[in-house]
């Protein structure tokens, strides 16, 4: 593979605006709707209704883009993906997690020459891997 092989990712909620709130202060930032309009979008009558909440994205720099989802039928928690985001510090985004309604899994611990990470739990039971070289 030339590439980076992760290109998106999404991470399936059941209360957006608990959701959104946790993914914003956990990060320091602001999560935008996909369309730009309201906060539901139906790719086809055949699908359920779903409501996307960006990341921060840019097409010209370095990492994958991804989401907050919510979808009728797709239940959050228990997934055996997790999705690692960069941090100048991952124990500073650990304990924010802590602190706005997830979970520490995993302090932060040493991977080596790779740095560290830790793992939290979000609101709605998702792990997510935390990364820094800090």
């Amino acid at each position: 593979m030339k590439n980076n092989p992760i290109g998106w990712f999404e991470i399936y909620v059941q209360d957006m605006e608990r959701a959104k709130a946790f993914y914003e202060a956990v990060f320091d930032g602001k999560l935008e709707n996909l369309d730009g309009s309201d906060a539901m979008c139906e790719p086809d009558a055949s699908s359920p209704p779903m409501e996307y909440w960006t990341f921060p994205m840019s097409y010209e720099n370095y990492g994958a883009a991804g989401a907050l989802v919510k979808m009728e039928g797709v239940p959050s928690g228990g997934n055996t993906t997790v999705v690692y985001f960069h941090c100048l510090d991952c124990a500073v985004e650990a304990a924010r997690a802590a602190e706005n309604g997830g979970s520490i899994f995993k302090e932060k611990m040493s991977i080596g020459k790779n740095g560290f990470m830790a793992l939290v739990l979000d609101t709605e039971g998702n792990m997510i891997g935390l990364h820094s070289m800090a």
